[in-house]
């Protein structure tokens, strides 16, 4: 993993972080925002805009690949690389879930 991977994805955006977990298995854009809708209660919602253009930079930078097209739907998946990122992310998350468990408590 380079530099520039980790300067660009580390930590990840939340919507990033979700575009690249779903991406697990094969989906396209639209089944995407499905599943992180779904996921998160409908808390989190990715425009297309953003959808787009976040599955366009991660495919250019190697974190996600082509699979093949679906009904005029784009099937994408994570790569080596994109686990890399992941598990990156997904320890420093956790981290931050142990951390919080501290105790403190805010006494505003």
């Amino acid at each position: 993993m380079t530099d520039r991977i980790k300067r660009v994805y580390v930590p990840m955006t939340e919507t990033g972080f979700y575009i690249l977990y779903c991406l697990q298995d094969e989906m396209h854009g639209y089944n995407i925002g499905q599943k992180v809708k779904q996921m998160t209660g409908g808390e989190v919602t990715i425009s297309p805009g953003t959808m787009y253009g976040t599955l366009s930079k991660m495919e250019k930078d190697g974190l996600i690949r082509f699979v093949r097209e679906e009904d005029k739907r784009k099937l994408y998946v994570i790569t080596e690389l994109g686990w890399e990122v992941l598990n990156i992310e997904l320890h420093r998350i956790e981290r931050l879930y142990q951390n919080s468990k501290g105790g403190y408590s805010y006494g505003g």
